[in-house]
């Protein structure tokens, strides 16, 4: 009987692995903005949701959604010093784009890195995936208002970001914050 339900089991995680893999890549994509941790972050992830998928339950999303959080908040603590700091970005090569939009996601994407992990977490979690506060509340384990006061701090600073904001705003902002 063991060896049944461990086959049912085994079965039951690969088919929630090929239905959730590309949601689950572009999260992690988006919570660490890079293809290659974001793979090794999902792979890490349903690593230790195997380990406990006996447990899980019937909808094993949010569980899924919280391993994969705090799986990158606990590694952006533990390898930031990893980064090599360069004087010039890499370039990259983006489709030509008629109307800009490629320039203006590079700047939200590096407005977004700016971000503390936390707020970012809530900010993907709620505006990318599209997920009720309840269950972003669920996700990093805190409390509804928690969610509500990580997303409005995190919108406020992308609101005076100066990279995000023309010129002379950011300088009128910026004075009036003085």
């Amino acid at each position: 009987m063991g060896r049944a339900r461990l086959m049912r089991d085994k079965a039951d995680f690969v088919a929630y692995v090929e239905a959730r893999s590309p949601r689950l890549l572009r999260t992690a994509y988006l919570l660490c903005r890079d293809w290659a941790q974001a793979e090794d972050l999902l792979q890490t992830t349903l690593v230790r949701v195997w380990r406990a998928w006996g447990r899980v339950g019937e909808h094993p999303d949010a569980y899924v959604s919280r391993v994969l959080v705090n799986t990158h908040l606990s590694w952006r603590s533990r390898f930031w010093r990893r980064e090599l700091p360069t004087e010039a970005p890499p370039e990259t090569v983006a489709p030509d784009d008629e109307i800009g939009m490629t320039d203006e996601r590079a700047v939200l994407w590096a407005a977004l890195g700016r971000l503390p992990p936390r707020q970012r977490a809530v900010l993907v979690l709620r505006f990318f995936e599209d997920l009720p506060e309840s269950s972003v509340a669920e996700i990093l384990n805190c409390s509804i208002g928690t969610v509500k006061s990580q997303s409005s701090k995190a919108l406020a600073k992308l609101r005076i970001d100066p990279e995000i904001m023309p010129p002379t705003v950011a300088s009128r902002v910026e004075g009036e914050l003085r």
